[in-house]
């Protein structure tokens, strides 16, 4: 377990590409000390550091980026912990991406103001770096510390928002339910590595093909993987969400429903992943893999349901969050390349579509100091730019052509179908049935997200205002919208450079 003299003097022989592989996450290292730094000086007691935040994620996303196209800057570093490959960097990609347009919103929206802003996105960043370790953790050690990472600021965020008691309530419910999905997690990876003597993934996979799924091993993954659910949303530790997404700030819960998801669904995939390049065969999706889709459906289902009744546009968009995450796991649960390009390629279109309902929510809040349904009522004769961009924005959630959404959820239920049908025809009949009743749920539960979006819709195009003020919308924010909704758009139609990334992306997982 200790390491020896000649790992320590690899692990220094090694340092100075394991440096370069880390950059992303060096460059938002930097950019955190930068801000605590700059919050110590009283010339910029009033300055606004969304800029300067957005900065540094773009720099650190152009690191990521420059990583995924370069091959040599792939496999294990700091001795194993972590793990650079193509998926990990594109998942960090989408992580960074998301951070960087919640920072320009911020800049939009003056949320946080001058006095607080070097804290706010000190948190934002420190968020983000937890997220770009979850995306390659290849340790159970590090799947814990990154989980953690990832948590303890976005708990500060949620309740960001000071006078708030709906935002103090909603950091404390999310602290709660953190600590005690926390503790299932690590009690559930001592479990593993007390199995296997060993906290490394593929130490563990392969550990689990000779032992096979008894009582310990099938105990140790089920928390592990109850742990990663905290962080999806995904039943039945979803009942956080909504609270803290309706007390939070909005731009605080665009920013966790997009870059928190990316991360924890790229370890799932990476867990799940492993294991099957172990095990080989139909052991883990007709296990582990099919449990997971089970959980993906019964998510959807309760999301969408709960969506129904909801009044307030924040906890509308957090059930939403909810049925989401469900989808993504129904093809994570296949455990197939097709299946996690797809997931991939469906995290990119539900990063521009969330953060853009968020934001229209933001500014209507902002106009109106409210975020409830009546709030919305008229909207395309009084801001016709937030009504249209925010119908595109629902309708590429709802998974209509020729929005980027529609090419996710096909991808992703296309994945589906075909690992069911090459169950059946592998002779996994009961598998195979079991997919096709999965991908069933995943289409039925898309009808009936239909209601609650063209809900919203409806009460934007006729219904008749409140009040018939016109409301302003500065041209940052309409441009800002305007490029989320025609990379919608783009990407609904031109779905191939992407698709090939993702598809790269899975096919070169290590």
């Amino acid at each position: 377990m200790f390491p020896t003299s000649t790992k320590v003097e690899a692990l220094r022989a090694g340092v100075g590409g394991d440096l370069l592989l880390f950059l992303p996450e060096l460059v938002v290292c930097a950019g955190v000390v930068a801000l605590l730094l700059a919050r110590l000086l009283p010339l910029f007691d009033r300055a606004h550091f969304g800029g300067f935040a957005a900065a540094v994620l773009a720099a650190a996303l152009f690191a990521a980026g420059h990583q995924v196209s370069v091959a040599e800057w792939s496999g294990p570093f700091f001795g194993g912990m972590l793990s650079s490959d193509p998926f990990a960097g594109l998942a960090r990609c989408l992580v960074l991406a998301a951070a960087v347009l919640t920072a320009l919103l911020t800049l939009l929206t003056r949320v946080p103001d001058r006095a607080d802003s070097a804290d706010f996105h000190v948190l934002l960043l420190g968020g983000t770096l937890g997220m770009l370790l979850m995306a390659s953790a290849n340790h159970l050690l590090m799947v814990f510390v990154a989980v953690e990472m990832a948590s303890l600021p976005g708990y500060a965020l949620a309740g960001f928002l000071k006078g708030r008691k709906t935002g103090s309530e909603a950091a404390l419910k999310y602290v709660v339910y953190g600590a005690a999905a926390s503790g299932v997690m690590l009690y559930g990876i001592t479990l593993l590595a007390g199995v296997f003597g060993s906290g490394f993934l593929p130490d563990v996979a392969a550990g689990v093909a000779r032992r096979g799924f008894d009582l310990p091993v099938l105990a140790g993954l089920a928390l592990v993987l109850f742990g990663l659910g905290f962080k999806l949303a995904a039943v039945p530790v979803h009942f956080w969400c909504p609270d803290v997404f309706e007390g939070a700030a909005a731009e605080v819960g665009g920013f966790l429903s997009v870059a928190s998801k990316a991360a924890a669904v790229a370890l799932t995939v990476r867990v799940l992943a492993t294991l099957h390049a172990s095990a080989g065969g139909w052991a883990v999706p007709g296990s582990v893999g099919l449990a997971v889709g089970v959980a993906g459906a019964v998510t959807a289902t309760v999301g969408n349901l709960a969506a129904f009744g909801q009044t307030n546009l924040k906890r509308l968009l957090a059930y939403s969050t909810i049925a989401h995450a469900g989808y993504m796991l129904l093809a994570v649960g296949v455990v197939t390349a097709a299946g996690r390009a797809g997931v991939l390629y469906y995290l990119a279109a539900y990063l521009l579509m969330n953060l853009g309902a968020f934001a229209v929510v933001a500014l209507v809040r902002n106009a109106t100091g409210a975020e409830d349904l009546a709030a919305f009522r008229g909207l395309v004769r009084r801001a016709p730019v937030l009504a249209v961009t925010m119908t595109v924005f629902l309708l590429s959630l709802l998974g209509l052509p020729p929005l980027a959404g529609f090419a996710g959820k096909f991808q992703v239920f296309e994945a589906v179908y075909e690992a069911a049908r090459a169950a059946t025809a592998a002779g996994q009949g009961p598998l195979g049935t079991a997919f096709f009743a999965l991908l069933g749920v995943g289409a039925v539960n898309t009808a009936l997200s239909a209601y609650y979006y063209l809900k919203v819709v409806r009460v934007m195009v006729l219904d008749d205002p409140a009040d018939p003020a016109p409301v302003r919308t500065p041209p940052a924010a309409v441009a800002y919208l305007a490029i989320l909704a025609a990379a919608l758009f783009a990407l609904g139609v031109a779905w191939d450079p992407l698709a090939r990334a993702a598809a790269t992306a899975a096919g070169a997982f290590r």
